[in-house]
C-alpha cells in the first residue's frame, strides 16, 4: 500500500512539473479581431482579444503565441489596452518548449471580469515573390501562407479574421467558409469554439508592387561632442528583396512607360530630427547631389535617390550623415549626464533591417557609464576610438540587432560621468604643442650643432661678405661719377661756376670717405684671399684712372668752355675722348665686378 502512495505521489508531483503554470486554465477567449495587413513587405498582425476570468482567482497575465512556422520571422511583438494609448508589459518565456510571449494586463483580471487588448506583432522575410522572376514590364505578384483562426493556447468562442491586400489584383485566395472577398479585403469567419492552438491554412496569391527594400547592413555612429554637437553617420547596404529582374533593363522604357519597373525604388524618403544640419548623401564615388529636403513641422524629410533605379536582387550602398545640436538630446546635472536619443532613424518606410550595429562614441574621460535599452540588443566588448588629440581614447559602446523594424525606434538612455577638467585637455595640447614647436625653432636657429668647425667654409663666407661689401662700395662710386656727369651737363648749359664749385667740393668729400672704406676692406682682403685682392687692387687702379678721365674734363670745361677760350670743333673733339675713354674703363670694371661676385 505505501508503494502504491508512493507511485501516486511521483506520478502526481511528474504532472505538476510537465504542466506549465504560466497558462491559466481558467482564462477564456470570447472574441477576437484579426487585421492581417499585408499591403507592404511586412505582414502586420493586430488582434483584438476579449478575455473572460472564468475562475475564482485574479489573473495578472496572458500567454500569446504565433504560428510555428512564422515565430521565427517575428521582429516585433506589442501589447496594449484597446482603444487607449496604454501599454502592456511584454516579456518572452516558453510554453511546452516553444517560444511564446508574456503579456501582462494593466490591473489583475478578476472573476467574472471581461478585459479587451490589442496585440499586434509584424513579421518579416515571409511574403515570398511568385513568379520569383520577372520582367521589366512585368507586375510583381507574392503568395501569403497564413492562419485563418487565432494560434493561442486558449479556448476561443469566436473569431473573425480580416487580410488587407492593398490591391484588387487577386490570382487566387484559400475559401474556408464563411468566407468574402471585395474592395481589396478577403474576410475569414466568424469562426466558433476553436479549440487551443487551432489552426487552419489559408494562402493568398496577389498583386503587391510595394518596395521590397530592406537594409541588410546598417552601421549606425553616435558621436558625442561636449562642443556642442552630436555628430551620426549611417553607412546603409540596400537589397531589393522582391522579384528579381528577369531580361535586359531599358532605361529608355523605364523613363518613357509609366508602367515599366512598377516593383522597383526610384527613390525613397529618410526622416531626421528636425534640428539635423550638415546633412550630407554618397557613396563610393563621391556625393550624390539627387536629393532633396523638405523641413516639416517636427523632422526633416529627406528624399534619397540612388545612382539608379534598384530592381529585385539589385543592392546598393551609401553614407547619410548630420549633425544635431548637443542640448537636444543631452541633459546634465553636475558632471553626470544622461543621452537619451532613437537608437535608430526612419531610414524608409516599412523598413527592415537585417542587422544593425550601433556605436555610440562617447567624450575623452567619460567612466561609470550605465546603458538601458528599450528592447533586448547584443552589447559587445566595449573599445577605445581615437581622433585628433586624443591620449587615453574615446570609450565606444557598441551594439548589435537584427530583425528591425519602424517599432524599433525607441529611445535609449545612457547615463555617464565626464569631469569637466578634461575640457581644457585638448586646448592645453595645442598650447604644448605650438610652445615645444616654437621653442625648437628657437634653438635650432641660434645654436651650432655641428661636431666641428670648417675652416674653409667660414673662410669663403668672410670673402664672400668682404667682396659683397667691395661691391656695394664700387656702385656707390659709379652713382658718383654718374652724378658728377649730370653736374658737367648742366654747367655747359647754365655757366653756373659757383654751383658747380659747391658740387666738386660735395663729390670730392663722399668719394674720399668711400675710398677710405674700400681701404680697409682691400687690407682684410689681402689677407684672407690674394686672388681676390689682386682683382679688387686692379679695380681701383680702374676707379682712379676713370677719377681722373672726369678730373681733365672738369678742367676744359672750366677753363676753356666757360670762358670760351677753345672753339666748338675742338672742344667736340676733346669731348668724344672722353666719352670713349670713360666707356673703355666703366666696361673693365664691370668685367671685374662680375668676376668678384
Amino acid at each position: 500500500m505505501k508503494l502504491v502512495l508512493e507511485n501516486y505521489l511521483l506520478i502526481f508531483c511528474i504532472a505538476i512539473t510537465a504542466c506549465d503554470c504560466n497558462v491559466s486554465p481558467y482564462l477564456k477567449i470570447v472574441n477576437v479581431d484579426r487585421l492581417i495587413d499585408i499591403s507592404s513587405q511586412i505582414v502586420k498582425v493586430t488582434n483584438k482579444i476579449t478575455f473572460q476570468n472564468a475562475g475564482s482567482d485574479s489573473v495578472s497575465h496572458f500567454v500569446f503565441t504565433v504560428d510555428p512556422k512564422v515565430i521565427d520571422n517575428v521582429a516585433v511583438i506589442k501589447g496594449r489596452i484597446s482603444d487607449l494609448d496604454v501599454s502592456l508589459s511584454v516579456s518572452e518565456i516558453s510554453v511546452e518548449n516553444r517560444k511564446a510571449w508574456s503579456i501582462k494586463f494593466e490591473n489583475p483580471l478578476e472573476s467574472g471580469k471581461f478585459s479587451t487588448v490589442d496585440v499586434y506583432y509584424a513579421f518579416i522575410d515571409y511574403l515570398k515573390p511568385y513568379p520569383t522572376k520577372i520582367t521589366q514590364n512585368e507586375k510583381q505578384f507574392v503568395k501569403f501562407i497564413g492562419n485563418s483562426y487565432l494560434y493561442i493556447p486558449y479556448h476561443v468562442s469566436k473569431v473573425t479574421t480580416s487580410v488587407a491586400l492593398g490591391t484588387k489584383n487577386v490570382e487566387s485566395y484559400t475559401r474556408v467558409e464563411p468566407v468574402s472577398y471585395s474592395d481589396s479585403h478577403i474576410l475569414y469567419g466568424p469562426y466558433k469554439d476553436l479549440k487551443p492552438y487551432s489552426f487552419h491554412e489559408i494562402e493568398i496569391h496577389y498583386e503587391n508592387n510595394a518596395p521590397f527594400l530592406i537594409a541588410s547592413q546598417l552601421l549606425r555612429k553616435i558621436e558625442i561632442s561636449h562642443w556642442g554637437n552630436i555628430a551620426v553617420e549611417e553607412e546603409i547596404t540596400l537589397e531589393h528583396t522582391g522579384a528579381k529582374l528577369k531580361g535586359p533593363f531599358s532605361r529608355y522604357d523605364y523613363q518613357r512607360e509609366p508602367e515599366s519597373g512598377l516593383s522597383s525604388v526610384k527613390s525613397f524618403k529618410t526622416v531626421l530630427p528636425a534640428m539635423a544640419t550638415d546633412i550630407y548623401y554618397r557613396d563610393e564615388i563621391g556625393n550624390i547631389s539627387t536629393s532633396h529636403l523638405y523641413n516639416l513641422e517636427n523632422s526633416i524629410e529627406v528624399e534619397l535617390r540612388p545612382r539608379f533605379p534598384l530592381f529585385g536582387g539589385w543592392n546598393t550602398q551609401y553614407i547619410l550623415g548630420y549633425n544635431v545640436p548637443l542640448y537636444t538630446y543631452l541633459f546634465t546635472k553636475g558632471n553626470n549626464y544622461l543621452l537619451k536619443m532613437p537608437l535608430i532613424d526612419h531610414i524608409f518606410d516599412n523598413m527592415v533591417i537585417k542587422e544593425a550595429v550601433i556605436k555610440i562614441i562617447l567624450p575623452e574621460g567619460s567612466h561609470s557609464i550605465d546603458l538601458n535599452l528599450p528592447y533586448n540588443a547584443e552589447r559587445l566588448p566595449d573599445s577605445l576610438h581615437y581622433t585628433y588629440l586624443d591620449t587615453i581614447g574615446r570609450p565606444v559602446i557598441t551594439l548589435k540587432k537584427t530583425n528591425l523594424v519602424e517599432d524599433h525606434i525607441d529611445n535609449f538612455e545612457l547615463r555617464y560621468v565626464f569631469p569637466k577638467i578634461f575640457m581644457l585637455l585638448e586646448p592645453l595640447l595645442i598650447i604644448g604643442f605650438l610652445y615645444i614647436l616654437f621653442l625648437t625653432i628657437i634653438v635650432y636657429v641660434r645654436l651650432d650643432f655641428s661636431l666641428s668647425k670648417d675652416e674653409d667654409t667660414e673662410q669663403k663666407l668672410r670673402v664672400c661678405g668682404l667682396c659683397s661689401r667691395v661691391i656695394n662700395f664700387e656702385h656707390k662710386k659709379l652713382k658718383l661719377y654718374q652724378s658728377f656727369e649730370d653736374k658737367l651737363s648742366a654747367l655747359k648749359y647754365n655757366k653756373d661756376l659757383n654751383s658747380f664749385s659747391v658740387n666738386v667740393k660735395s663729390f670730392n668729400s663722399e668719394y674720399k670717405s668711400i675710398s677710405a672704406q674700400l681701404s680697409e676692406l682691400i687690407a682684410k682682403l689681402k689677407t684672407e684671399s690674394p686672388d681676390i685682392y689682386e682683382k679688387v687692387s686692379e679695380l681701383l687702379k680702374l676707379d682712379k684712372q676713370l677719377k681722373e678721365i672726369y678730373s681733365q674734363q672738369q678742367t676744359v670745361y672750366v677753363e676753356k668752355l666757360i670762358p670760351g677760350k677753345i672753339n666748338k670743333a675742338s672742344f667736340l673733339e676733346l669731348e668724344n675722348g672722353f666719352s670713349k675713354k670713360k666707356e673703355d674703363n666703366l666696361s673693365r670694371i664691370n668685367k671685374l665686378l662680375k668676376s668678384i661676385e
